[in-house]
């Protein structure tokens, strides 16, 4: 116990401190490049005019979530869900159970992936 009635823990040392920091950025990145290759894949799955509007993507426990750049183009990726559902499974031989669509503001830092070029404006 201290003068001030608090009891002193063990403090970690720097060295340790920074190695547990560079296993979870190091796991960061990691999942940063798994979802810049997703968004590829999808946009590469897509009409050119709809794979301007994806601003991310990214696979968990076999839920696809895609953010696109607007309503309208939400609307005309869900025509297309099933059937990218379907290629995206194959291409990664997994099970995609399902999509789910979210509409993203553009721009947006948290919704675009980095290292992904945004979508296309005119």
């Amino acid at each position: 116990m201290t003068k001030y009635g608090v009891s002193m823990q063990n403090s970690k040392s720097v060295s340790d401190l920074m190695a547990a920091s560079t296993q979870r950025l190091a796991a960061l990145a990691a999942q940063l490049k798994q979802r810049g290759a997703t968004v590829e894949l999808v946009r590469g799955a897509l009409p050119a005019p709809l794979a301007r509007h994806i601003a991310s993507a990214g696979i968990d426990k076999g839920c696809l979530s895609i953010g696109v750049t607007g309503a309208a183009w939400a609307t005309r990726l869900r025509y297309q869900a099933d059937n990218l559902r379907r290629r995206l499974g194959a291409a990664l031989h997994m099970n995609i159970a399902s999509v789910r669509i979210r509409v993203v503001l553009p721009g947006s830092g948290s919704s675009l992936t980095p290292g992904v070029p945004p979508p296309h404006r005119k």
